[in-house]
Parts: C-alpha cells; structure tokens; sequence
C-alpha cells in the first residue's frame, strides 16, 4: 500500500537506482503518472518530460480500455475488447476522435509551447501510477520507440501481473514494485488516489519539489 503517488514514486525509485548510470530521461504520463515521474526523476537526478497518452474506453463503461493513442500518433487497440463489448467501427472511430481531441488540447496545456526533449538515442523511463490493461504503457513504448530512444523501460507502482508481461514483450524492460495475485482497480493500493489536477502537472514540470508531499 502507498500513501500516495509521491511516495509510491519515492518507493518505485528505489528499484531503478543502477539506472541513473544511463543518463535516462523519465517520461511520465499525465496526469497521475507525474508525481510519481517527478519522484523518480529527482531520484535518478534524470530530465523529466511527459507523455500525453490517453485511453479508449468501451461505451457505457469509459473505464474499461479496449485501447489507447499517444502523442505522436502512437495507437495500440485490443480487437478482443472491442468485440466482446459490441463496439462498432463507427463508435470506435468517434471515441478516437473525442480521445485526440482531449490529447490535443492536453500537450497545449502541459508543453506550453515548448519542445519535447530530444530522446533520440537515449534510455527511457515510461513512468505511470498503474498497469490495469497496460494499453495506455504499450501505446507510450510504441511512441518512444517512434521517437528513436535507445531503449524504454516502463516502470509503475502496481501492475496486474498479465498487463506486465503484455508490456514486456515490446518494452526493453519493466519494473513494477508490486504485483498483486488479483489487481481489480490501481487504486485499491494506494491510501490517497485522489486525482491529479492539471495545476500540480505543471508545477512537478517546472521542479515543483515544494508541494506538499501528502497530495494526490
């Protein structure tokens, strides 16, 4: 059980240490994955940078992912998810349609016009606060490995134990501090879920280590 993202980012740090040696860059995944990205960054004393990726979810039940788009243009879809929720063609394209939308207008807002950091040739760092269906972490590794890194890990406080080895078949490597015998939601494992506000994205990306560390 975390306290909270902050510390599952302290705790999640600690098994990445002998990456530091690598000059990575930590990627985090708005919004829940930047505390947690921040935390491991100041950790590495590695650049942070974020991802913006965003799930697709089944009609009637939006928490159920049947696949997921990055920035860049990244897309990975689960046609068994899709199939056994009825989804049409139709209302599959509208989802990504609303989903890119909201993808959009999340990079305004984060990168505030600024560049991403070049990652060409560099080690990765895909940080998340969770795998559930691991859609969303398998879209991020496909857009790195589109921005030409030398290699991604994906590293996560809590993962079900088949969405890490589905990420582990693309990614160079997973870390994820725990996995459960049965994952029914991420955050049953952490005291302080709480969502994360666009404001404290931004404050984590300008080196905001003053926050208060008991925030979502």
């Amino acid at each position: 059980m975390f306290a909270n993202r902050r510390d599952a980012g302290r705790q999640l740090a600690g098994k990445l240490l002998t990456l530091r040696f690598e000059r990575p860059v930590v990627v985090a995944l708005p919004r829940g994955g930047v505390p947690i990205g921040f935390e491991v960054a100041r950790a590495l004393a590695a650049q942070l940078d974020v991802l913006v990726v965003r799930k697709l979810g089944a009609p009637r039940n939006p928490e159920l992912g049947v696949g997921a788009i990055a920035e860049g243009g990244a897309a990975v879809f689960d046609a068994a998810a899709v199939a056994r929720v009825g989804m049409s063609q139709a209302a599959l394209d509208a989802t990504v349609a609303r989903e890119r939308g909201e993808l959009l207008r999340r990079v305004e807002r984060y990168r505030q016009g600024r560049a991403r950091i070049d990652l060409s040739g560099r080690h990765a760092i895909v940080v998340d606060d969770g795998l559930a269906t691991g859609l969303t972490a398998l879209a991020a590794v496909r857009a790195m490995r589109a921005a030409a890194v030398s290699s991604v890990a994906v590293a996560v406080p809590v993962g079900a134990r088949e969405s890490v080895a589905l990420v582990a078949r693309e990614a160079d490597e997973v870390v994820c501090h725990t996995i459960p015998a049965q994952l029914l939601a991420v955050g049953h494992f952490y005291l302080d879920f709480a969502p994360v506000s666009d404001e404290e994205v931004l404050v984590l990306l300008a080196g905001g280590g003053d926050l208060d560390t008991t925030s979502g």
